[in-house]
């Protein structure tokens, strides 16, 4: 890699959809991994619009993100939950379920989780 990357979500190198057009995840492919840019449209809920493309009972991708814009509920399948809002930094283990709260998106940064997440299988 040159000393300078610049790369725009404005024109990723993948989009996944998620299910019933409730958002979706753009992508940009760096040297240390892809970068995801995910947009979760209000009503949007991992359990519903992600769980049939991931096939597991929660999700199983750790995350690593900022939230742009508009909220999100994360709740880890051992009942620990948070709120998150933009400013904030999120990690996530593997193993939790989440939705958006409001009537926003929800906008993140995921710069950990985004490799497999939402793909089509």
């Amino acid at each position: 890699m040159s000393g300078l990357l610049v790369k725009s979500f404005d024109t990723p190198e993948e989009t996944r959809p998620f299910e019933q057009g409730m958002g979706h995840l753009d992508l940009l492919n760096v040297d240390s991994g892809p970068v995801g840019r995910a947009v979760f449209e209000p009503g949007w809920r991992w359990s519903e619009h992600v769980k049939p493309l991931a096939q597991t009972d929660s999700c199983q991708v750790a995350h690593k993100g900022y939230c742009v814009s508009g909220r999100m509920k994360i709740v880890m399948d051992d009942g620990q939950e948070e709120d998150i809002k933009p400013g904030d930094f999120m990690e996530a283990a593997p193993g939790h379920d989440a939705w958006v709260v409001g009537d926003e998106p929800c906008v993140l940064i995921d710069w950990q989780g985004s490799d497999d997440y939402a793909k089509q299988h």
